[in-house]
Order: C-alpha cells, then structure tokens, then sequence
C-alpha cells in the first residue's frame, strides 16, 4: 500500500483491483480485470495461476493487456497449507503449467504483450524491492520495461 500511495500521482490515478488481504478476489473480478486493464500487477503469496482458473484462462483474449507484472512465488506456512491442498485435485500436467515459463506461454497466448515475473520462490521483502524498483523505474523515471528488467537483474 505505502509504494501504491506513493506513486498514485505519477500514473496510478486509474488503477482498479484488490489490494490488501482483505478477501480473495472471485473468478469474475479476476477476468474483468484481466480483459480491462492495459497493464496488470499481482503481488502476492504462491504461484500466480493458482488462484485463476485454468480453462478460464486459456479461453480468454487479453490483448488489451500491454504489460503484466507477476511478483508472486512467495510462501508462507498458510500458503503453502492452502496450495498444497488445491494441488491435490490437480493433474502432473495442470501444475506443471502453473509453473512461471509455461504462465508466461500462457499469457502471450491469450493477447499479454509483455510479461515480467518471478523465475523462482523468494520473499516478500524482496518482491517489496522488486516493486519499489519496478514503480521508481517505469513510473516516475519513464524508462522502459527492457530498461527496467535490465535493473532488476543486477
């Protein structure tokens, strides 16, 4: 909230969604947003295709969608608990596509243009830094998404 506040001069004056762990967005929100925004930023715990549905995904056209922004891959002994307990009904292949490589294949399908996302788990700390980064960069600098990746990688 405290960097959404932050930048919500520079560009922000137009975002719309769930912040906070108030309540778990339904699928519905989930596709309006999706198919309205022209850029999308999920920050939040386990893998970002756990909490979509698959076939749902797959059947939508995004392209809309210039820039989607997944910090995701964190992990907390409750998320693991509730991702654990979803996976179960899942096929090997179902959660193998939930993996961050085949999302981002995915999404390209579905009309996103561009795609920055977690390769790996990592904190919530870090993903924090990582949007600080993504915000200061994008937002108030006005470098591009190349520009902005490149930082992030160092």
């Amino acid at each position: 909230k405290e960097i959404l506040e932050k930048y919500h001069d520079l560009f922000t004056l137009k975002w719309e969604g769930v912040v906070g762990n108030i309540r778990v967005p339904s699928q519905a929100e989930w596709e309006q947003v999706l198919t309205n925004c022209s850029a999308f930023l999920f920050y939040g715990m386990e893998r970002f295709m756990s909490h979509i549905l698959l076939n749902r995904l797959v059947a939508m056209n995004i392209p809309k969608c210039h820039l989607m922004i997944l910090l995701d891959l964190t992990r907390s002994k409750q998320s693991h608990q509730r991702i654990t307990k979803s996976d179960i009904h899942k096929s090997c292949l179902h959660i193998a596509i939930e993996r961050p490589t085949e999302t981002a294949v995915l999404l390209s399908l579905t009309g996103v243009r561009s795609i920055i996302a977690n390769q790996w788990y990592t904190t919530l700390q870090e993903n924090a830094g990582r949007l600080e980064i993504l915000c200061e960069s994008l937002l108030s600098i006005g470098r591009t998404t190349g520009q902005t990746v490149h930082i992030l990688q160092r």
